[in-house]
């Protein structure tokens, strides 16, 4: 009888004790489960409708060193009072503002301005010069405004962005710019089905590579136009680091987690000299920087070449 229970006691301890180690693994594994960070590599930035969001984070981008305080309104304008930079009161425009009385613009306190030289359609990808874009660029100019200029992209491949570069080249040709030269890539929305739907992140970046390439290598300061998702979901800005940002993300203060130097502030910003609503932007300066060039004048006797052009047909295809 003695045998008997000794038999089943240590097996009663063996049970116990393997019990023990599936109770000590199921901990580890829940404890592991607990601790587990979903959001790891990621920051917490506002989504610019009240919310947050979470988005990568890039180590070795520098981040935005605005302090919130420093903005303020002044009716149909947001100021800048920090000590940090110097703000510059600026507007980007296209053939879609229409006629502008420049010398309005500049006396309303407008000090920059980036005008769109050209664009590719979302459906038959089309390269189109703005309609607008040499009359809105020496109206500019004679007013004594600092311009830079940007293209609308649609490429869906590094061939189409060089294309697209080389044919801005022959546009801004005749110019002189104090600003960059931005590739502005966007997804088209409430059109139905667009040639670009499917391209990802990583060939956008890509193509903002070779199209800023090209340009740099023309001569030209270059930079990249991004919304906050655009930047945040699609570019790898950890490769687009050499490039001015330029960012649009609506609000009263600049909220995009990355430095950047210019901010689109507005879409519907009233401005005298303009009808209809207009695109607000700052652009800041760090005193550190040496300062920007004046606004130049047009070349003097030049005469802008003929480029090229398909027939427009629909300007919006």
């Amino acid at each position: 009888m003695r045998l008997f229970c000794c038999k089943y006691t240590h097996i009663f301890k063996i049970q116990v004790l393997l019990l023990c180690v599936v109770l000590l693994l199921g901990l580890c594994s829940c404890a592991k489960n607990k601790y587990s960070d979903p959001h790891e590599g990621m920051v917490c930035v506002p989504d610019g409708r009240g919310g947050e969001m979470w988005a990568p984070l890039y180590k070795d981008i520098p981040v935005s060193n605005f302090s919130l305080s420093d903005f303020y309104s002044d009716g149909e304008y947001i100021g800048y009072s920090g000590k940090e930079y110097t703000a510059f009161r600026g507007i980007d425009v296209s053939e879609h503002q229409g006629n502008i009385d420049w010398q309005a613009v500049r006396d309303d306190g407008i000090e920059f301005a980036i005008i769109r030289a050209g664009y590719r359609g979302y459906s038959q990808g089309k390269l189109y010069e703005d309609s607008c874009f040499r009359k809105n660029i020496e109206g500019a100019l004679a007013a004594g405004l600092k311009v830079g200029v940007y293209f609308f992209s649609q490429a869906v491949n590094t061939d189409e962005a060089s294309e697209e570069a080389r044919f801005l080249l022959k546009i801004i040709e005749p110019y002189k710019l104090s600003l960059p030269v931005f590739f502005d890539w966007e997804k088209v929305a409430n059109v139905g089905e667009t040639r670009a739907d499917n391209v990802d992140g990583d060939t956008i970046t890509e193509c903002c590579l070779v199209f800023c390439s090209i340009i740099k290598d023309a001569g030209y300061d270059t930079g990249v136009y991004f919304y906050r998702s655009l930047g945040y979901y699609d570019y790898k800005l950890d490769r687009l680091s050499d490039l001015v940002f330029w960012v649009g993300a609506p609000g009263e203060t600049p909220d995009f987690y990355y430095k950047h130097r210019i901010w689109q502030y507005a879409f519907d910003g009233t401005v005298s000299g303009i009808e209809g609503g207009t695109d607000l932007n700052i652009m800041f300066q760090e005193h550190s920087e040496s300062t920007l060039p004046p606004a130049p004048s047009i070349i003097p006797g030049a005469i802008p070449p003929e480029v090229t052009l398909p027939d427009p047909g629909n300007p919006q295809k």
